[in-house]
């Protein structure tokens, strides 16, 4: 893998992107970053707060600056919000910075059994959360595959497995 090159992690809620990217980022010695505790750090708030008082278009507009912020650092594990794939404005980001997009791929059943008792997710907080999963899959699903170099499923694999997948994706020895 070409030099200066960041790893960012796409996925739905509960896909494992913050789990995964932290151990990668690890087993390569790079920095690891999340740009939702990122957002949570620059503001003093955390992203419930942010989606209550500005709503999820206040939000996405930080995630936004955040995004564009982060993508200027080099050799960095990138972990992005679930929904960070919703604006065009991200998604060119990635496609004009120098990144290697992975796409944390996950059954609905799968994220609702990982995500059942967080409470610290807004889009998540319904009566029918399985449906909810589904509903926003069902919107992201094209925009993850459009914005991804990759797809690993990570329904049936584990953490060390996901990074081992990820090391021969992106061509990375791990004894580098």
């Amino acid at each position: 893998m070409e030099s200066h090159k960041n790893i960012i992690f796409i996925g739905p809620m509960g896909a494992g992107k913050t789990t995964i990217g932290r151990q990668l980022a690890k087993k390569i010695n790079r920095d690891f970053y999340d740009s939702d505790c990122e957002i949570e750090k620059k503001t003093g708030a955390d992203i419930p707060w942010i989606f209550e008082i500005e709503g999820e278009q206040g939000f996405r507009k930080r995630e936004t600056d955040m995004l564009a912020e982060l993508l200027n650092l080099t050799d960095i594990v990138l972990s992005t919000g679930g929904g960070v794939v919703l604006n065009v404005t991200n998604r060119n980001l990635f496609n004009n910075s120098n990144s290697f997009v992975i796409y944390l791929k996950s059954s609905p059943e799968k994220l609702f059994r990982r995500t059942q008792a967080d409470k610290r997710r807004p889009l998540l907080q319904t009566e029918d959360r399985l449906q909810t999963i589904k509903d926003i899959l069902a919107d992201r699903e094209p925009l993850y595959l459009e914005t991804a170099d990759t797809i690993i499923n990570t329904d049936k694999l584990s953490v060390n497995q996901i990074v081992k997948e990820a090391l021969q994706r992106i061509k990375i020895d791990e004894n580098n």
